[in-house]
């Protein structure tokens, strides 16, 4: 019998300990602006993703090339697809959070538009949709012009595996 009270003991301390790694997990993967996020017709776990890859989802974050806000946007880039979507841009709004990742998602989904390949356009995001297309033209890099078989920037190849393996994450927390 004490050994029978014993291993109850050992799976309550198991399933307490699972669940509280659980939580903490989705603390560490948030899911702000969901509304935004859902009607922008991305794959939620693909936006957060890049958020969490992008600025850790810390809304006054600026890189050192000048991005900003939660996803990252450089002023002209977030001026570049309100013009194409026929919206006034507010610059001074990108840090604020709502606005950039309406913005952001717009942003992803000309991506996705542009390029065929998801994974290109992930590292579009990073690197620039004109030295993407640059890549894209070169044998180096692409055997056919559509995807990369070899991503020449450190930073964007460790870049596409980080918004690959936070995906999977988010995917596994919250489907």
């Amino acid at each position: 019998m004490k050994h029978v009270y014993r291993t109850i003991l050992i799976l309550t301390a198991c399933v307490i300990v699972m669940a509280l790694s659980l939580i903490f997990l989705k603390s560490e993967y948030s899911r702000p602006y969901q509304e935004i996020v859902c009607r922008s017709g991305l794959e939620p776990a693909l936006v957060y993703a890049i958020m969490k890859a992008e600025s850790n989802f810390n809304e006054n974050a600026v890189s050192k090339s000048g991005a900003v806000g939660l996803m990252q946007l450089m002023p002209s880039t977030a001026e570049f697809i309100c013009r194409k979507q026929g919206l006034v841009f507010h610059g001074e709004k990108l840090f604020d959070g709502a606005y950039n990742v309406m913005i952001g998602c717009m942003y992803m989904t000309y991506l996705l538009d542009r390029f065929s390949d998801e994974r290109t356009a992930i590292c579009a995001y990073n690197a620039g949709e004109g030295t993407v297309s640059d890549w894209l033209q070169n044998p180096q890099y692409s055997s056919d012009g559509l995807t990369l078989h070899t991503i020449p920037y450190t930073e964007t190849r460790n870049y596409e595996k980080k918004v690959c393996n936070f995906r999977k994450n988010y995917q596994f927390l919250y489907q």
